[in-house]
């Protein structure tokens, strides 16, 4: 009991803290990409970083949804990718909270400051009227809600039906970082020793 509690504790001191670092990252580069573009591609920027919420929002359900088993036929087969697919799943709960817990919330935060600097931006371009920024800001920041959460939720159902190619190429990508960055085994090493066991046995 105390050792899990000791580790609960461990990950969600981990995460916090990673959690305070990418958001500082993210707000300074949203800010840099912001200052002084025009309204027009401010909007674009908004919308990208609602996008990449839910990506890692499609990524974190289908870590969780996915079947651990399709992946060892693959790392059998020695397929590029395969053992860290099977990382993944392993790590379901880990990856879940990271890709939406983590990504998800700072995106959703972020885009918010964003679209509030956009709609300042619309405003000073048409000349600072007050009743046309009270419209705006009604008009955009409901748009971007509209599609994070509809966004969001035709992920899930996406990542429900298409999480074994999902993780895969999940997996994959992570193997090509492995290799480009010469991080070994970096992402798939927590399920190392038990994944060779399984491999073998295949």
């Amino acid at each position: 009991m105390n050792s899990i509690f000791h580790k609960s504790l461990k990950w969600s001191t981990g995460i916090a803290v990673i959690t305070l670092v990418l958001a500082a990252i993210f707000s300074v580069i949203s800010t840099i990409l912001l200052d002084g573009v025009a309204w027009a591609i401010g909007m674009i920027i908004v919308f990208l970083i609602v996008l990449v919420g839910v990506v890692f929002d499609i990524i974190g359900v289908a870590a969780t949804a996915v079947d651990e088993v399709p992946f060892h036929a693959m790392a059998s087969e020695k397929v590029k990718g395969s053992r860290q697919a099977i990382a993944i799943c392993r790590n379901a709960d880990r990856v879940a909270n990271f890709c939406n817990d983590v990504i998800g919330d700072i995106s959703g935060i972020i885009s918010g400051t964003a679209s509030a600097t956009v709609i300042l931006q619309l405003t000073l371009a048409s000349g600072g009227d007050a009743a046309f920024e009270y419209i705006v800001s009604i008009i955009f920041t409901s748009v971007v809600a509209a599609l994070t959460v509809g966004g969001k939720a035709f992920g899930k159902s996406f990542a429900i039906h298409f999480s074994t190619n999902i993780i895969f190429q999940v997996g994959r990508l992570i193997y090509l970082f492995e290799e480009r960055l010469k991080f070994k085994d970096f992402f798939s090493n927590p399920a190392g020793n038990k994944l060779k066991r399984n491999t073998k046995r295949k």
